[in-house]
């Protein structure tokens, strides 16, 4: 069973911070083009966790919301425009690994990709799990 260690990160301008509780769960990158235009990235990678496990407490509190799908809404600073990740419908929080304070953690290695055929035909990702 993987143990349980806190995470924490944060946005750009440190209103909305959080800390993560619990071992974490898939692990994965995706260049679809949702993620692409909520990152502003080709490619993103994100670290999930169980709802109840993440708590926000940065000074500004919750971030702001923006309902993206039928089962998912995006989460954002909305004093910084930082993308933090996204909250579904369902049990789960997926966080995006650039907004943890130490994103150099061996459990945040991907271990897959999604949607790789929506990145550009020169854009390459490589999973290397030293």
């Amino acid at each position: 069973m993987p143990s349980t260690t806190d995470y924490a990160g944060g946005c750009l301008c440190g209103a909305i911070r959080f800390e993560a509780k619990a071992p974490i769960s898939n692990p994965h990158s995706c260049s679809c083009k949702m993620c692409q235009r909520h990152s502003g990235a080709l490619t993103s990678v994100w670290i999930e966790f169980p709802k109840d496990s993440v708590i926000w407490n940065g000074p500004h509190g919750e971030p702001a919301t923006y309902r993206s799908s039928d089962i998912s809404s995006r989460v954002f600073c909305a004093n910084c425009g930082s993308t933090l990740g996204a909250i579904d419908d369902g049990p789960v929080v997926a966080l995006l690994l650039g907004a943890f304070d130490n994103a150099d953690e061996k459990a945040f290695i991907p271990r897959s990709h999604s949607y790789s055929d929506s990145s550009s035909g020169w854009w390459r990702t490589e999973i290397n799990d030293e």
